[in-house]
């Protein structure tokens, strides 16, 4: 199999591919074909380790950040009466799907151009299009803490309960700095993600997070703020977060190649950049709120209260394990970007093998712990039997979730390597909204199947995201994206890869 060549004319040797080696004399065939399996299993080793020092730490980091927002909400769960827990979770998941998503689909963009620029050596365009990404998700910001401020009354308009209204509308007009502190975050997070400079990000999150929870106990029982102090402690936490790194970007000499000062250059190429920001967007949030829709759907079904509650705690539960397949995307995005950028198309499809069994095994091994503690799942979060027979009868279909995300987590992160951000956006487009909610609504409402039967429906829809996902790797033309990968860093205007 040809090689690509790197500028300079270096050949960019393949990752997993072994060389064909000659057969020594008196040598047997048998025994050059096991030399042959053992030089590639030192190789995929070699690679899974790569993979594995970059998904680990981003495991720990997207964990440490979910757990700033549900420590906030555990904090006000225990102020006196339901309307604080029931406001600040109704604003965090408004929040989330009208402010956090955009800004974290919109910052995905850089795993390419970043990604595939760094590949290539050209250092300076990773700090160009880090400001220019800082400064576009801080231009978003404005129109989307508008809205925010204005939260209370869109929700009294769409017939939402006055008292819980309003105090969702007040916690997400503190939560306003954080957002604005969130548009900093993703960026910088990026910028240093596809450098392979995964520690600083490890650090920096869990000292946010022992900062977080200590400072939100005092903010909500401490101060007069109350449960609005838990949403204020967030945007305090994420400025910490974003002076953290920051001041390592300043100051490291890790940096030292990619670090610039901002220039106008960075505001000339934001229409480029939006090209794949809003793709990105798209691709994360469509998915997203497939699964916030889901929660709501739940409130239209008999004994609401139950089968909400479920619903809720096996999203939870979707979303906290879903924390390793995003390390995994994280180190695929950032292998298959960094290979397309040098010109290794043998080097991206290897990593993408790699990536894609990790996935495999990680779906085997928590699917089946789960399943095996599926009454533990209940428990966790409840005391009431009802409730815990009834995640308990859930727990088989949120394994199969589990599995799908595995792949599809392992592959949206080598499709946002190869910046196929607006392929993804068709895929869950198609997958979620005209497959996986109507058949929720079928099965949950005209078959009265309940809970399981949206929650079926949501699994129809990550099956079919999942084999779409699969189908698109299984037929790239890998030495075509590597040319397009190149193009993309030396010509703003390149087109668009399609595999």
């Amino acid at each position: 199999m040809a090689t690509a060549t790197r500028e300079g004319g270096e050949a960019a040797l393949p990752l997993l591919l072994p060389r064909p080696q000659p057969l020594r004399a008196g040598a047997a065939v048998g025994d050059d074909g096991k030399e042959a399996a053992a030089s590639w299993w030192r190789l995929w080793a070699r690679e899974a380790g790569r993979v594995g020092y970059l998904a680990l730490p981003m495991v720990v980091v997207g964990m440490s950040q979910y757990v700033v927002q549900v420590s906030s909400n555990m904090m006000v769960g225990h102020l006196p009466g339901v309307l604080p827990l029931s406001s600040a979770a109704i604003a965090t998941s408004l929040a989330n799907v009208t402010g956090f998503s955009l800004l974290i689909g919109m910052a995905s963009a850089l795993e390419t151009l970043c990604g595939q620029a760094y590949g290539a050596k050209q250092c300076h365009k990773l700090g160009v299009d880090t400001y220019r990404a800082v400064f576009t998700l801080l231009a978003v910001c404005i129109p989307l803490s508008l809205i925010w401020v204005f939260m209370d009354k869109i929700l009294m308009l769409i017939g939402q309960d006055p008292l819980i209204s309003r105090g969702a509308g007040r916690y997400m007009v503190w939560l306003i700095p954080g957002l604005f502190a969130n548009a900093v975050i993703q960026p910088v997070t990026k910028f240093l993600q596809t450098q392979s400079l995964i520690y600083p990000l490890l650090l920096s999150s869990i000292a946010t997070m022992a900062i977080h929870i200590p400072l939100c106990y005092v903010m909500v029982f401490r101060t007069g703020f109350g449960y609005t102090g838990a949403a204020l402690t967030i945007g305090i936490s994420y400025w910490l977060n974003v002076a953290m790194l920051v001041g390592y970007i300043v100051f490291s000499s890790s940096c030292k190649e990619t670090r610039t000062r901002p220039t106008m250059e960075a505001f000339k190429g934001v229409d480029a950049f939006l090209r794949l920001a809003l793709p990105s967007a798209l691709m994360i949030c469509l998915e997203w709120w497939s699964f916030e829709i889901l929660i709501l759907l739940s409130g239209f079904l008999p004994n609401p209260e139950l089968q909400t509650s479920v619903l809720s705690i096996c999203l939870t539960s979707v979303t906290l394990l879903f924390t390793i397949p995003f390390g995994l995307g994280a180190a695929g995005s950032t292998r298959v970007a960094n290979e397309l950028g040098a010109g290794n198309a043998d080097g991206a499809r290897s990593a993408v093998r790699v990536v894609l069994s990790m996935a495999a095994m990680d779906a085997v091994i928590v699917a089946g712990t789960l399943l095996a503690a599926r009454r533990l799942v209940g428990i966790a979060y409840s005391s009431e039997e009802e409730v815990v027979s009834s995640v308990a009868a859930m727990v088989p279909l949120v394994c199969i979730t589990v599995v799908t995300d595995c792949v599809q987590g392992a592959l949206s992160g080598v499709a946002r390597g190869c910046g196929w951000q607006h392929l993804g956006a068709y895929v869950n487009l198609g997958s979620f909204y005209l497959l996986g909610i109507p058949m929720a609504i079928l099965l949950g409402f005209v078959l009265h199947m309940g809970a399981r039967g949206l929650w079926m429906g949501v699994v129809c829809g990550s099956l079919s995201q999942s084999t779409l996902l699969a189908a698109i790797n299984f037929f790239t033309d890998w030495p075509r994206m590597a040319e397009k990968a190149r193009e993309r860093v030396f010509s703003e205007k390149a087109p668009e890869p399609r595999p």
